[in-house]
């Protein structure tokens, strides 16, 4: 009887240890996903500039996934909103990280909210791809950079206006590192071409009443007009271009930002007519790439949400796609130095033309692109570049 009982409890422990065994297998081999997280501003002032960035993301994932995915493993992702909020960015990514456990994140759009979750990724080490333009200053080895920096945008805009427009230029923005630092290399550019900067205004971000601004930029300026060079967020950037119009100034001064694109320019109208833009990517470009690209994003959200794409939203196409192909290159072996390294020399066909990713600055190679607002609210290339230009960020 007592054999009996030890055979029936060795049974029981043979059976629990199969099937724990059974279960772990079934884990590995129900292991069909690669997880990454996205983190946008579904909420808060640049909500208006991320929803095309979070809809282009998906847009890839489907693509890729209904193509086999990545090494036949489908990609899962982590939605997270850090509402224009560095804080929270810092907050959610680091949530991915040790609850999503996520191999990679795509997403921001503010410098603060990426200079906010650095060091997150220094310590936990999870690569980020930042998809979006930017001052180009202390680039992060655990960043991959697909949106352009500014001797891709400024190097040519600032010549543009001054041969184009005028030689006075205003600069205003909100008081952040972009606007701030790309304020700096404007003026620096401005004085070596022989321009002059008349007046500069870096105002919070929570400003939306510019009446006094407007007064003293036509005060200073007179009835020689000049270029407003107006890198202003979210609801800043709407009140300024809406209150600028209302005052009927448009004859003698001509708004012209890095931060325009369609997302702006169809929700302000006739407030963002004629003036001008600089990105490396419109969605006028007449190409078989970008004509695909806006086809598929027209089927899934829309004619109207198809006449917004914007630089920031194809950059971050881009990117999902960069992403999954350094870990379709990692093969089984996904870690953080082999993405990175992944990243080397990848060149993938975008909606803006070939691109390329830098080895030794993870930036792209892009062309520079100079656009102005039409009636319509599309914005058409006035000046392109002949060729990519190599990325030059400074440390």
């Amino acid at each position: 009887m007592k054999s009996k009982r030890i055979f029936a409890m060795a049974l029981a422990l043979l059976l629990v240890f199969m099937g724990a065994a059974g279960c772990s297998k079934k884990s590995a081999s129900s292991s069909d996903s690669i997880k990454i997280g996205l983190v946008f501003s579904l909420t808060g002032g640049t909500a208006i500039s991320e929803e095309c960035m979070y809809n282009s993301a998906l847009l890839a994932i489907e693509q890729i996934n209904a193509k086999g995915g990545v090494n036949g493993k489908k990609i899962e992702y982590v939605v997270k909103d850090y509402a224009t909020d560095a804080d929270k960015a810092a907050k959610v990514v680091k949530e991915m990280i040790l609850e999503d456990k996520v191999s990679a994140i795509v997403g921001l759009y503010t410098s603060s909210s990426r200079v906010a979750v650095e060091p997150i990724l220094e310590e936990y080490k999870v690569p980020l791809i930042y998809p979006t333009f930017y001052e180009g200053e202390t680039p992060n080895q655990y960043v991959v950079y697909t949106g352009s920096v500014p001797n891709q945008q400024g190097d040519y805009f600032v010549p543009y206006l001054m041969e184009n427009v005028s030689k006075n230029f205003y600069l205003i923005g909100t008081d952040t590192t972009y606007a701030a630092s790309i304020n700096k290399q404007a003026k620096d550019l401005i004085g070596k071409l022989g321009g002059s900067v008349i007046g500069e205004n870096l105002v919070p971000s929570s400003t939306t009443e510019f009446s006094d601004v407007i007064a003293k930029i036509k005060d200073t300026t007179k009835d020689e007009g000049c270029v407003i060079y107006c890198n202003l967020n979210g609801d800043s950037g709407t009140a300024f271009y809406t209150q600028f119009a209302a005052a009927g100034l448009s004859d003698k001064y001509t708004i012209a930002s890095f931060i325009m694109d369609e997302s702006f320019s169809t929700a302000l109208g006739s407030a963002a007519v004629n003036t001008y833009a600089s990105v490396n990517y419109f969605n006028s470009i007449d190409s078989e790439a970008n004509k695909a690209f806006l086809s598929d994003y027209a089927k899934k959200y829309g004619e109207e949400k198809k006449a917004a794409v914007t630089a920031v939203g194809e950059s971050t196409y881009d990117a999902v796609y960069l992403l999954s192909m350094a870990l379709k290159k990692c093969g089984d072996k996904i870690t953080t130095d082999n993405i990175l390294t992944n990243f080397n020399d990848l060149t993938f066909e975008a909606p803006q033309g070939t691109i390329k990713v830098d080895a030794k600055t993870h930036h792209i190679y892009c062309k520079a692109r100079v656009g102005q607002v039409q009636a319509d609210g599309t914005i058409k290339t006035v000046f392109e570049s002949d060729e990519v230009i190599a990325p030059e960020p400074t440390k």
